[in-house]
């Protein structure tokens, strides 16, 4: 797989699921995790068009992924306009002996990578809103906390637009039920790109710190850079 293009292999991740070199032992961990990685659409996002901040991005995606134990899994998922079929992208794997972390991480990290292209080229479309909430909920009923670490990774700049709130305009974000309640993490890589001052990241790192917690999460990460 290393010997692919990126966008080959981002490609190649949307229609089938990733396998290892080789299929030695794995070792068996006490606990498996569950990360869902949303990918934001939105125009907003420079993830949509800077290759430069999208390879950064998919970098620090590997070191989130290619440790995860064995029976983990991770859920990739775009996100922007509500309507689901504005967002056909899902991929499901499971760590195991076929797909081990270190694969998985290198065909995540390919297709982030690839985002801008893939954006350019129509295969994937920009959207003109933002509904991280709506996202949020909807995942919140593929995962069990209880039965294992939850970490849910968002590549975004962390501005709602939607019929919800506003908040490059002021607004602020509608307090949530506790859909995550004993979820591990929710973080947020991007918070305020684009916003055009400290004080306006403050303010959204800020709400989604305590939305995080209304939420259930038992921490939050929301980096504007790393």
């Amino acid at each position: 797989m290393r010997n692919f293009a990126p966008l080959a292999v981002a490609l190649a991740f949307l229609s089938a699921p990733f396998l290892a070199a080789g299929a030695g032992a794995v070792d068996a961990p006490a606990r498996a995790q569950t990360v869902i990685i949303g990918l934001d659409l939105s125009k907003s996002n420079p993830l949509v068009e800077d290759e430069a901040y999208a390879a950064r991005v998919a970098a620090r995606m590997v070191a989130e992924i290619d440790k995860l134990p064995v029976r983990s899994r991770v859920m990739v998922r775009t996100f922007g306009a509500y309507d689901s079929s504005e967002n056909p992208l899902k991929i499901d794997e499971t760590i195991s002996a076929r797909a081990r972390p270190e694969s998985v991480a290198e065909g995540v990290s390919a297709l982030v990578a690839a985002m801008p292209q893939l954006v350019a080229e129509g295969k994937l479309k920009a959207q003109q809103w933002t509904y991280i909430v709506s996202f949020m909920e909807t995942m919140s009923h593929q995962v069990d906390c209880a039965a294992g670490d939850v970490r849910v990774i968002l590549l975004t700049d962390g501005f709602e637009d939607s019929e919800q709130t506003r908040m490059l305009r002021g607004g602020a974000l509608p307090k949530p039920e506790a859909y995550y309640q004993g979820c591990t993490e929710l973080m947020m890589l991007g918070v305020g790109q684009g916003g055009g001052s400290p004080a306006v990241t403050k303010r959204a790192r800020e709400q989604w710190e305590r939305w995080a917690q209304a939420a259930g999460f038992q921490h939050f990460t929301g980096l504007y850079d790393w």
